[in-house]
């Protein structure tokens, strides 16, 4: 009889016990609320439509595993890598997120809505027509995923990389995108009406019929971006932004800032220390008329 090698066993074995404790929970107790961990390597794990509701996912291998329509509602992910995973119609309405890893992920039509975390990567991720509405994700890396259609209003993406991302028809709608790059994005039809664009990179990116109404965009940088057909776009919002010969405006609109150089933006982060305060200046050089004196003149 062939063995199972042991590798093997063990991840089975974590994916039983951990969903034997969400099973023992309710069953000991109706009014208690389940409570399901995962970890070690469960790699390809197929979790389809189970209900994992709170449930923690830390330091985990999960890479290609299955959860397709799984209710994720309030679960926190730590440390755990989800590469090429399939999320398609999960919801994971607020759940939490610490230094992920959803590399080539498949979150279509999933719910993430309230989602929360930082340092979460989606590079290559799929997460078209995905609900992203008010979800907090500060330095997220978004670079080549998929976000066409995707509901992203009020989302706080601060400091983010949206590089190279299609997100077309996409709604940004009073989201925070402060000091992110989303440098030659493919941004046709999305909506930035109300969104906080402060610092924000959109060099080279297309943003053919986009709505710009109400953004704020003080030093952002727009070398190489067209925005000829985008909609909502006043003088007074291209007063202070960054422009070079190739920055392509609707009629009547100009600029004249380069800005060119090195783009400073100082984030706070919940539960940082606060910043050193700065050192003193040094002491003033003695007056030239006391140099005088104390030479014997």
């Amino acid at each position: 009889m062939s063995r199972v090698p042991a590798t093997r066993l063990a991840a089975l074995a974590a994916v039983f016990f951990a969903l034997a404790s969400t099973a023992w929970a309710g069953d000991s107790d109706p009014g208690v609320a389940r409570a399901t961990s995962f970890g070690g390597s469960c790699r390809g794990c197929s979790l389809s439509g189970r209900k994992l509701t709170g449930a923690a996912f830390a330091g985990g291998d999960f890479s290609k595993a299955v959860l397709t329509g799984a209710d994720l509602r309030g679960a926190s992910f730590t440390g755990a890598t989800f590469i090429g995973a399939d999320f398609s119609r999960a919801d994971l309405r607020s759940a939490s997120l610490l230094s992920v890893n959803f590399t080539n992920a498949n979150f279509t039509d999933a719910r993430l809505d309230g989602l929360e975390g930082a340092g979460a990567t989606f590079i290559g991720a799929n997460l078209k027509r995905a609900q992203l509405s008010s979800a907090q994700l500060l330095g997220a890396n978004f670079n080549r995923a998929s976000l066409a259609d995707a509901r992203l209003g009020g989302a706080e993406l601060v400091a983010s990389n949206l590089i190279d991302v299609d997100a077309r028809m996409a709604d940004f709608h009073d989201a925070d995108l402060t000091g992110s790059r989303l440098i030659n994005g493919r941004f046709q039809g999305a909506s930035f009406r109300g969104a906080d664009l402060t610092s924000a990179d959109l060099s080279h990116g297309q943003f053919a019929g986009a709505d710009f109404h109400d953004a704020e965009m003080e030093g952002a940088r727009l070398y190489g971006a067209d925005l000829s057909t985008a909609h909502g776009l006043t003088q007074g919002q291209l007063e202070s932004v960054c422009t070079d010969g190739s920055t392509r405006l609707p009629a009547g609109l100009w600029t004249a800032r380069g800005c060119h150089g090195p783009i400073h933006l100082r984030l706070h982060i919940p539960g940082a220390p606060p910043s050193p305060p700065a050192p003193p200046a040094p002491p003033a050089p003695p007056a030239q008329a006391a140099l005088h004196q104390r030479g014997g003149g």
